[in-house]
């Protein structure tokens, strides 16, 4: 018997997310019956996508949803053997039964000189997110010029770097002085504090007075209205996220900018990387070659503790963090 810890979603979330919202439960797993396989979480990570889906996909008393690079201790699936680590997406739990379904194992040649904690970043979902928007929704082509807000996380960082790697002029917005020198670090051609700049519309303006081809979205609200002023005709948006929304009572309406939409046919288009699931092989192999050539660089911001997961996770939507949110165990 393994004592195994989850976090449990106490009650939704009303507003921003706050300590009360979670519950720790404790429980004891048996060993693993014929083909399954028991998981040790190493690395778990928190991602803004779990504010929203929890409204949409859980109920109240559901384990957190999220996914974890995990080592597998006990198995009795030949898949799955004793010391190989898998990416799962078991949610916020300290160990995990599992027939193996829901498990991918690591990259067979990954590297062991790259930290295995990039499968739930660069290397993983966020940075699969970030080249289907980049490649496939934004087609972006060298020359083009590339806007994206919330551009020190998980996902912005790496379109920022893809976006340089096809050739494109990058402008990127944070909320921190230290973010944007860090997007500067990253080879951003632009950057600004959207927090502390007199007027968001004239910052989008003199980062790109020549207007912007590309637009990876990940805020909403005020900043996607201004933004839209300043796509070139035939531009095209990427619509990953919407994190200044996640915690309104009510959905946002209005402004309706069709006019613009329609004048400057702009092309906008929801997407998640789940569309692209059979792609996602080769789209790790090219992250981590990239990765490998120093093309791609990754900052993470590490909590240690499986009991502040909680506390990890608010950290995240109000923007603690550089680069992508680990936990380890």
């Amino acid at each position: 018997m393994v004592q195994a810890k989850s976090w449990i979603l106490a009650k939704h979330f009303d507003g921003f997310p706050k300590d009360s919202d979670f519950k720790l439960k404790v429980e004891e797993l048996p060993a693993p019956k014929n083909g399954e396989v028991l998981l040790e979480a190493v690395f778990l990570s928190v991602d803004p996508y779990m504010r929203p889906f929890s409204k949409l996909y859980m109920k109240e008393g559901d384990v957190m949803i999220g996914t974890q690079v995990a080592k597998v201790i006990q198995s009795q699936n030949s898949a799955f053997p004793v010391g190989s680590h898998v990416v799962s997406s078991c949610g916020w739990r300290t160990h995990t039964l599992s027939d193996g379904k829901d498990l991918t194992l690591l990259m067979a040649d990954w590297p062991k000189d790259v930290p295995m904690s990039l499968a739930v970043g660069a290397i993983g979902m966020p940075g699969l997110t970030a080249l289907y928007g980049v490649e496939a929704v934004l087609q972006a082509k060298k020359g083009e010029t590339l806007l994206v807000n919330a551009a020190a996380g998980a996902v912005g960082t790496v379109v920022g770097q893809i976006a340089k790697i096809k050739g494109c002029k990058v402008v990127g917005s944070a909320g921190s002085d230290a973010k944007v020198a860090y997007l500067k670090e990253l080879g951003f051609d632009e950057a600004f504090n959207y927090k502390t700049v007199s007027s968001l519309e004239e910052a989008l303006k003199k980062a790109a007075p020549e207007g912007y081809d590309c637009f990876f979205e990940n805020v909403g609200g005020q900043f996607s209205t201004f933004a839209l002023q300043q796509m070139k005709e035939f531009g095209r948006i990427a619509v990953c996220g919407g994190i200044s929304t996640y915690h309104d009572a009510a959905y946002q309406t209005g402004p309706y900018p069709l006019t613009t939409i329609n004048w400057k046919q702009v092309k906008i288009e929801g997407f998640m990387q789940s569309r692209w699931q059979s792609d996602h092989p080769q789209g790790l192999k090219k992250l981590m070659g990239w990765y490998k050539e120093g093309k791609l660089k990754c900052r993470e911001h590490v909590t240690k503790g499986f009991e502040n997961m909680p506390a990890a996770f608010m950290g995240m939507l109000q923007g603690e963090n550089i680069g992508k949110a680990i936990i380890t165990v």
